[in-house]
């Protein structure tokens, strides 16, 4: 059947392509040019709201979640893992953030501290002899000493050093996590001084020591480090490097990471580098009173005696010994400690929060006996270790 053509329907002269794709063209434009400055204005309006809530200083907290469980003991408490550690001197238990026992350990321990590493952690009898190490699914083993406990560091491996008390011969001996006794060092107290400080390597190869002396009255520490690798096996004693400090008393030491070590002084502190083998690398002098140290894996803090007038100033240092910040603050408290970005400092119900910009985030009251603080999931938002509450808040105004 033939097509019949439809004699209204005309062409009225030619069309011009090239004109219908500028219009195009410059219309996907115009489309374009719209929704790019919907996405900057958007993207302005959250960084603004960001900076508005990182640089804004809140001074009271609200309640979001609370969880309380009578216990009849005075409990301690420390984070650890994706919880909390409560202990006393009954036992240990490990608490999930709403305050529930994941697992209990009783235990008699007259005068229990704590040692926390990223997997493990040691509780150790102060005075007595009985060292017990966990892990998160509960207990991974137990140590009996021969000498009353003074001191323990626990590698992330369960290894724990420890120095036992001796007047005349203080040890030192690295057991693994069933006892067994690794490394057994006996302490010279002409030579090295008595050991006040030490630390393990996360991976339990490498130990730091610090030891303090007196001379026709002048004090002295010096700074050891042991390696239980190959290369300290051919040392005498596994020791590795040591360096002297001519009065002054070395009260810290410890591992940022790896490689990184830190010895803290009275007037100073000074950054080592190197596991198989030591060196220093920088240090960085204090003209200030010390009147509490902290550290985590990214930095080490400070709180000084202000020279010039009433109040503390807070000293922020990265691993390389730069300073990151140094400011002004108001207020004693006994709990000072660097998560994350923050630090947070508390002392019964009063709290201070400060970033690592600097910015002063919080000042005021928990509203609970802060035994611990620790950051929680959430923009400003904390959990409160009571002596029988977690207790999750956010600051407010």
């Amino acid at each position: 059947m033939k097509q019949k053509k439809n004699p209204r329907f005309r062409f009225s002269g030619s069309i011009d392509m090239e004109i219908i794709r500028r219009q195009v063209k410059r219309h996907r434009r115009s489309v374009l040019g719209q929704w790019t400055i919907r996405i900057v204005v958007a993207a302005m309006i959250v960084t603004g709201t960001y900076l508005v809530i990182e640089n804004q200083t809140y001074t009271s907290v609200a309640t979001a979640d609370s969880h309380k469980k009578n216990t009849e003991d005075s409990n301690q408490y420390i984070a650890f893992s994706d919880g909390v550690i409560r202990y006393s001197r009954d036992g240990v238990v490990f608490l999930n953030k709403k305050n529930k026992e994941k697992w209990i350990q009783p235990c008699q321990i007259q005068n229990p501290i704590v040692d926390v590493n990223e997997d493990v952690f040691a509780v150790a009898d102060v005075g007595g002899n009985t060292i017990m190490i966990f892990q998160k699914s509960g207990l991974k083993g137990e140590i009996e000493t021969t000498l009353p406990i003074e001191k323990i560091s626990v590698s992330n491996q369960g290894i724990v050093s420890a120095i036992l008390k001796n007047e005349s011969t203080p040890q030192i001996i690295s057991y693994d996590a069933v006892g067994n006794i690794l490394v057994e060092h006996q302490v010279n107290l002409n030579s090295t001084g008595y050991p006040i400080s030490l630390d393990m390597s996360a991976d339990g190869e490498n130990l730091m020591v610090s030891y303090l002396s007196t001379k026709n009255g002048t004090l002295k520490s010096m700074v050891a480090f042991y390696n239980f690798g190959k290369e300290g096996q051919e040392k005498t004693d596994n020791l590795i490097y040591t360096e002297d400090f001519d009065q002054t008393v070395v009260p810290d030491v410890f591992y940022m990471d790896a490689s990184t070590s830190v010895a803290v002084g009275d007037k100073s502190f000074v950054i080592y580098e190197g596991t198989k083998s030591v060196k220093k690398k920088t240090e960085v002098k204090l003209n200030q009173e010390i009147r509490s140290e902290f550290h985590s894996d990214r930095y080490i803090g400070f709180i000084l005696t202000n020279k010039d007038k009433s109040g503390y100033e807070v000293q922020l240092y990265d691993k390389t010994g730069k300073q990151i910040i140094n400011r002004e603050i108001t207020g004693e408290y006994s709990h000072v400690k660097i998560a994350g970005d923050e630090i947070i400092m508390f002392d019964g119900t009063k709290g201070c929060i400060i970033s690592d910009t600097g910015i002063q985030r919080f000042k005021g009251d928990w509203g609970i006996e802060a035994q611990e603080v620790i950051p929680a999931a959430g923009i400003h938002r904390y959990l409160i270790a009571g002596e029988d509450e977690l207790r999750l808040v956010y600051l407010t105004n």
